[in-house]
């Protein structure tokens, strides 16, 4: 369902690619034009918290920036999940290309 609203740079003109591998942990979302991970937390995850916070301080150390949306948002409320990931956006006016990487991302 996000993955459909994110593809083809729907979402800011960002691409977002799914099922990112990420050193040694796949995340969800990335996008690296933001370097922006998006993790989806369905209720496994409430048994998780603490693998969670390590994996992501892991992955931010990397320098690499995180929105967690609950699933259950995802599922009720597609548009505030898309704006929780649009406000991550370091400037939400225009993708721009980091250091060694091309405008396609």
């Amino acid at each position: 369902m996000l993955w459909n609203a994110l593809r083809r740079k729907q979402l800011g003109g960002r691409k977002f690619r799914r099922q990112q591998p990420v050193g040694p942990f796949v995340v969800d979302f990335y996008c690296s034009t933001e370097r922006l991970v998006v993790e989806i937390d369905g209720p496994i995850h409430e048994t998780q918290r603490e693998e969670d916070s390590v994996r992501q301080q892991l992955l931010e150390s990397l320098g690499l920036r995180f929105v967690r949306i609950a699933a259950k948002l995802v599922e009720d409320d597609l548009a505030a999940a898309l704006a929780q990931i649009t406000n991550a956006f370091i400037d939400s006016s225009s993708p721009s290309p980091r250091l060694g990487e091309g405008a396609g991302g």
